[in-house]
Formats: structure tokens, sequence, C-alpha cells
């Protein structure tokens, strides 16, 4: 079959295209984007009819694949660690209710966040929802797992959890195609009342979910991606997931004189740990994220055996990498090249002509006779805005809080309160927020920053495009107190004088700063005309 080269999100990707896709959804976030624009761009998947959508949000695209896997399909939904925490409503309760067609949930893990708030373990979430969870340990393998997802879904009636990590989505190797599969039938549920959660059904089926888990043990043990390979030393054993089993042998080219039990599926398969830990004096647990293996094998064995992050052999924060593990062992480090002569670091910062930039010169100005610390924000280019020169936001939460955080203070009696945020995050999260204090009448002042697109994650469509004034006009923002502006130089100082009018006033209003991307203008161009001759 033939060979691509493709980054670890590219071959996840081309793997749900092979193995029967019918529908993608997801939330632009990083590491996991490029998996949705993979199969939007792919000729093969158009040619196919799979439908790739970006969503509102990570919960109505795990809701919409879900319907997907209702009507019998194959759907997968991609988003990156913290879009499964907005997820996890869906996400857990489909466990409950179960899967027809089968469903994957890709969510890509941020180690020491490159991109993002934490460096939360997705895999936590897969085991609360008691589901089979897969960890690619390569591209090749990040496809493999990909493919053969649906089946394993539809082989237990449940969403299957692929687990990325950034290094192996945003890197690239050789990944060889297997044959592909035709899409399924539209086939409805054989229990027309598996996906009602009233309590009477719901406590069936969650008996049912119990019922399942030896079973999804027993798979786990004759999954070809945990391997057993056994060795002489038996000074030490090592148990490595995911790309940490690539980190583990890049510092063994020659092979592990120690016996090794590589993890690539989950549950945890009891009886192959347990033939490790009966062989070995001690074990050593090499995982990428949260000390997840670790914590459950110290649950029920010596813990003076086990080693790993919880006992300082490795370190809890940040990436590991081949180096890391070097040193556990005591090998030389691999060199690195010192580029500092050469490379300077300089931190982030606004693209020149940014309409953000007169945005916040206009909200600082504005801003001077009330003082600092008054300014919520959130998830987004503009989030940029908390460094010099502006200094001008004081929190980033998560996606939406900056509306609650300022309504919020408000309530606690911070008058005036003001909340920054953009027109996509807006859309994902921001509506309820603006509701909340609609409902309230707050004294706050939302400025919603709109560029017309997802900028900070590749220029993504916004669900705000030309609609974003009659949104916040339907949740109830009086007309009188939303205001439009485009913030250029020019407008500096009308848009200050917008600003300290709304700030006096005793209730919810609503500036909207409106100029489209600079680094984005052609493709949100481009777009646009492409909408306009599909209506002609």
């Amino acid at each position: 079959m033939q060979k691509l080269f493709l980054l670890g999100d590219e071959a996840v990707a081309q793997g749900a295209i092979d193995g029967g896709l019918s529908a993608i959804y997801a939330y632009p976030g990083t590491p996991s984007t490029e998996i949705t624009e993979y199969v939007q761009r792919n000729p093969q998947a158009r040619e196919l009819g799979i439908k790739a959508r970006w969503t509102a949000n990570e919960k109505t695209a795990m809701e919409t694949a879900l319907g997907i896997s209702y009507a019998g399909k194959r759907a997968m939904v991609a988003m990156k660690h913290v879009g499964l925490n907005v997820a996890a409503d869906a996400f857990v309760n489909s466990a409950i209710t179960g899967v027809n067609g089968g469903l994957t949930v890709v969510a890509a893990d941020d180690p020491s966040m490159h991109s993002s708030q934490n460096e939360q373990d997705s895999r936590y979430y897969g085991k609360f929802a008691m589901v089979p969870i897969l960890e690619p340990s390569n591209q090749q393998e990040a496809y493999l797992m990909a493919y053969h997802s649906f089946e394993l879904s539809e082989k237990f009636g449940l969403p299957v959890l692929l687990r990325l990590v950034t290094r192996l989505a945003h890197s690239r190797s050789g990944v060889e195609r297997l044959p592909r599969k035709n899409q399924n039938p539209l086939r409805l549920p054989s229990d027309p009342r598996q996906y009602v959660l009233l309590p009477v059904i719901a406590k069936k089926r969650y008996k049912l979910l119990l019922s399942t888990q030896d079973h999804l043990i027993e798979d786990s043990e004759n999954s070809p991606y945990n391997e057993f390979f056994d060795a002489e030393d038996k000074s030490l054993g090592i148990i490595a997931s995911g790309i940490a089993y690539n980190y583990l042998m890049e510092n063994f080219p020659n092979g592990c004189p120690y016996p090794v039990l590589k993890i690539g599926q989950y549950p945890l398969p009891k009886s192959k740990i347990e033939k490790l830990y009966n062989s070995v004096e001690k074990i050593l647990v090499i995982e990428e994220g949260y000390p997840f293996i670790e914590e459950q094998l110290r649950g029920v064995l010596d813990d003076k055996k086990i080693k790993g992050k919880l006992d300082g052999t490795l370190p809890r924060y940040g990436e590991l990498n081949p180096n890391i593990i070097a040193r556990v062992f005591g090998f030389p480090l691999g060199e690195i090249p010192d580029v500092s002569p050469v490379v300077k670091s300089r931190p982030p910062q606004l693209c020149p002509g940014c309409g953000h930039i007169d945005m916040y010169i206009a909200l600082n100005d504005a801003m001077k006779e009330y003082g600092t610390g008054r300014v919520f924000s959130d998830i987004g280019c503009y989030t940029l805005g908390a460094l010099p020169p502006y200094n001008a936001i004081n929190s980033c939460v998560d996606m939406g809080a900056s509306i609650t955080m300022a309504k919020g203070a408000a309530d606690a009696g911070l008058i005036p309160s003001v909340a920054v945020i953009g027109d996509s995050t807006f859309t994902h999260s921001g509506m309820t927020g603006l509701l909340d204090a609609v409902i309230d009448n707050s004294p706050i002042t939302v400025i919603i920053a709109d560029n017309s697109v997802t900028a900070m994650t590749g220029g993504q469509e916004s669900h705000a495009e030309d609609r974003l004034v009659q949104i916040v006009k339907g949740l109830g923002v009086h007309p009188d107190h939303v205001h439009t502006i485009v913030p250029i130089p020019k407008n500096r100082k009308l848009m200050t004088e917008i600003i300290k009018r709304e700030l006096e006033y005793n209730g919810v209003s609503v500036i909207i700063p409106q100029r489209v991307c600079v680094q984005m203008a052609g493709k949100i161009l481009k777009r646009k005309k492409a909408k306009l001759q599909q209506k002609n």
C-alpha cells in the first residue's frame, strides 16, 4: 500500500479515513487542530462525502459525533486536552448510552503547556468513563489505532479514547496505509431506548458498562499494542507507554537489557503486569503526562518496588525526552547545540497592524481613572494583552471565563468590571455568561474583539462571523448599549470615548471592535467569496 510522510495528527486522520469514517467534528485547539484540517483538505475524503466540520465548541462536537454513531455510521471527534473538559458531560454519558456506529474521541494532551493552561492527562477521563483507551508510540501506531478504533468501539459498544501528546502530534514519520474500508450503512440502534438516560434505563446501562470491564481487560491482554519483551537482567523491569517507549529505546539502540512491558491500550493488562512484577526486583514506570499507570500500580503493589514520577526518579513537570531517561540510567546525555549566541528568545507579541493593539490602547486610556485590576480576559491572540507594552488584562482561566469573572467581580462590588473576549471564544462559551449578566443587569462592559476568524489556531472559520451583533442583541443586551467600531489608529479617540461612556452605565454593555485578522485577511476573503458563490 501507499506510504505517506505524516504528522501524528495527520496519521490519525488518514487512519480514520481508511477505517471507514463518515464524519469528524472538532473545535480547533493545539495540538489537535491538524486532524480535522487534514480531513477537510483531503481529496479522497471529499470524494467519499466525509463530513469534516468545525463546531461551536467541543461539547457540540462530541454530541454531533454521537448522533452520527446513533445512525450507525463511524465518527471521530477531535480536541485538545482542556477541550475534553468542555465535552466531558457528553463523553462520560456516551459510555452509559453506548454507541451504535464506531465512535473515536481523540484528545491531544500538551505536556509542558506549549499552548495550554495545564498539563492535564486525558487518560484519567477514559478511566473515569470506563472506556478503552489507545495511546500510540509513533505515527504508524497512530494510524493503525485510528484505523482499528472503530472496530474496537463497535465490538464493545463503547466510545474509544485515543490519546496523543504534542511531540507525536506535531512530528512526522513514514506511515504505511492499509486497504480502505467502506463506510457503514445507515442503521438505527437495535435497542431503541439505550440513548434515553432516564434513571430506570441509565441504571441498566451502567450495570452493562460495569459487566464489560473484564472483557476490556481481556482485550488489552491480547492487544498487539501491549507487548512484553523479556531480557536477561532482572534487576529492573520497565513499563513504558506511548511516546515514552520511544524515548526509552533511543537510549538502547541495540535492545534494552531489562524486561520491558510496552503499553498502548488500556485498561492495563493485569496478567502482563503481574508477569513483569514477579520476575524483577523493581519496576520503573516511564509515561508522558501524569503518573497514571504508576498510581494504579502503587494502589495494589509494593510501593518500594515501584519507581517513576511519584518518588522523584522522573520529573512530574513538563515533557519527557531521551536525555531525561538517559539520566535515570546514568548514561551520557545527547548533545544539544547551544544556539543562544545566534537565536535570542523573544516573547510572543501581537502582529504589527493587529486591531487588538488599537483596542488595548483605547481600553488602557479609558481605564486610567479607575486603576488596574479590573479587566478579565480570555483565551485567544488577545491574551497577549497581558504582556508589555499593554499590561491591560488581569485573567485568562478557561474558555468564556472573562464575562462570568467580570460579572462575579461586579457582584462583589468591583465596579466597573470589564471583560475582553474574542469572537470565536464568545460563541464557544461566552454567550451563556453574557445571558447571566443580562438576566442580572450586571454593571459590566464586555469587549468582543472580532477579527472574523479563529486566529490563534490557524485561521479556522469563526461561528460568530457576520452574526455577532444579532447574537448579542438576541441575548437581551439593549441596542443602545451595543456598539461596533473599526479598531484603527484614527478611531482610537472615539473608541476610548465609547468605552468611558459604557463604564459609567449601570448595566450590561457590549463593544465590538471589528477588523479582520491581518494575517488571515486573504484566507477570510477567499472563504467569503466561496460562500457567496455557493449561495448563487
